[in-house]
């Protein structure tokens, strides 16, 4: 049976060339990283060059890269290190309705320990609405945080144009750039933001390594105490395979990001296309302007049948998708993200997030709308509402 991935927000395959960087420090340079004998040198010098290179590739200094497991440690950081470094000043936080569950999560759980949240809306595309964010701003505000590229609807924030509000108001800011890096050329000095989120594994780097981009100045408290990794901000044995392989990973993408970016948005638009204009009842979800989005994503909303009906009979056809976010995928909730926008509960619930990498090719696209086309119209068939609404139609 064909295999096709088209979950490329959820995870990426990792390189052949990532691996074989990082192989030797499993093997051979395995020494731990905070040790002071030889082999702990060899680790450290392979962790201080990884460093070195993300911080170039970014437009940061290499002291202001934290490794961290992931980016939800990371969120998870910024959200709780700075609540409680600036507790003094102030307990008010301002975030979206979109985030990822890394931050509405921790943010309800701070929300218990005192601080207050408010959570700004979005349009109808996903975009942060800027006049209620303004708005929303209060004296005893200490940081303002906005994900750069929604990892279910794909819609690209105005970063830039949040870091300009947040700093004229003198507050912290931060962004989660989990799904940006590695579909975009990204640089922290330009964007002028004071943490930033990643994550390596979504340009096709290893799992369980992530960074966090902390501003020279910018004050943070711990998330894990323990030992002095990290310049003592961080616990925890460095992970050095992980640390390699993220800068090696970071840097091949970077060699032909706007060439994969322009053929994976080729996939994008083509899908798109052939959806809207073969398949009834749908709903594309995000900005219509793919140059708005993401170049990999594609959310659609099938009217009158489940996501997870589709999902699983694309799954038997041999293609994977996710009804959402992977990070919860398996809540029968409908998508936050979603609700947001303003679309209505019973056609949320029935939505697939379809994700491209440089991999997957117009062969691929051409099955799986093919296969779609097939499973909607067999599970339309099995919908009451939907032959109720489609024998209404007739009688019209």
């Amino acid at each position: 049976m064909k295999e096709i991935f088209l979950d490329h927000a959820a995870t990426t395959k990792l390189d052949e060339r990532v691996l074989k960087k990082m192989t030797p420090y499993f093997l051979e340079y395995y020494g731990n990283a905070n040790s002071q004998h030889g082999m702990g040198r060899d680790a450290q010098k392979a962790v201080d060059e990884a460093r070195d290179e993300i911080a170039a590739l970014i437009g940061a200094k290499p002291s202001e890269i934290y490794f961290t497991s992931g980016g939800t440690e990371a969120d998870n950081w910024v959200l709780r290190g700075v609540c409680h470094a600036l507790r003094e000043k102030g307990r008010h936080v301002i975030t979206t309705k979109i985030e990822h569950a890394a931050m509405l999560t921790t943010a309800a759980e701070l929300e218990k320990d005192g601080f207050e949240f408010t959570f700004v809306g979005v349009d109808k595309e996903g975009f942060v609405d800027i006049e209620e964010l303004k708005k929303a701003i209060r004296p005893d505000t200490i940081l303002i945080s906005c994900m750069y590229a929604n990892n279910e609807v794909g819609t690209i924030e105005p970063i830039k144009e949040i870091v300009g509000i947040a700093h004229s108001h003198g507050i912290l800011c931060h962004t989660d750039a989990v799904q940006a890096m590695g579909a975009m050329r990204i640089n922290v000095a330009d964007l002028g933001v004071d943490f930033m989120s990643f994550s390596a594994h979504k340009f096709n780097g290893p799992k369980g390594i992530g960074a966090l981009y902390i501003k020279t100045g910018a004050r943070i408290g711990r998330l894990i105490s323990g030992g002095h990794q990290e310049r003592t901000r961080r616990g925890g044995t460095t992970n050095v395979p992980g640390a390699v392989g993220f800068a090696e990973a970071l840097r091949l993408t970077y060699e032909t990001l706007e060439e994969d970016a322009k053929y994976v948005a080729s996939l994008r638009d083509r899908f798109i296309k052939r959806v809207t204009e073969e398949i009834p009842y749908v709903k594309l979800n995000g900005p219509k302007d793919g140059s708005k989005r993401l170049p990999n994503n594609a959310d659609f909303s099938f009217e009158y049948i489940e996501g997870e009906s589709i999902l699983f009979s694309l799954d038997l056809a041999g293609i994977a998708v996710s009804s959402g976010s992977a990070c919860s995928s398996g809540s029968l909730e409908p998508s936050h993200v979603l609700l947001a926008t303003g679309l209505p509960i019973e056609i949320a619930h029935g939505s697939i997030r379809f994700s491209f990498g440089k991999r997957n090719t117009m062969e691929e696209v051409d099955y799986t709308v093919d296969e779609l086309k097939k499973i909607v119209n067999k599970l339309r068939a099995m919908s009451p509402l939907f032959n109720e609404i489609k024998g209404a139609n007739a009688n019209v």
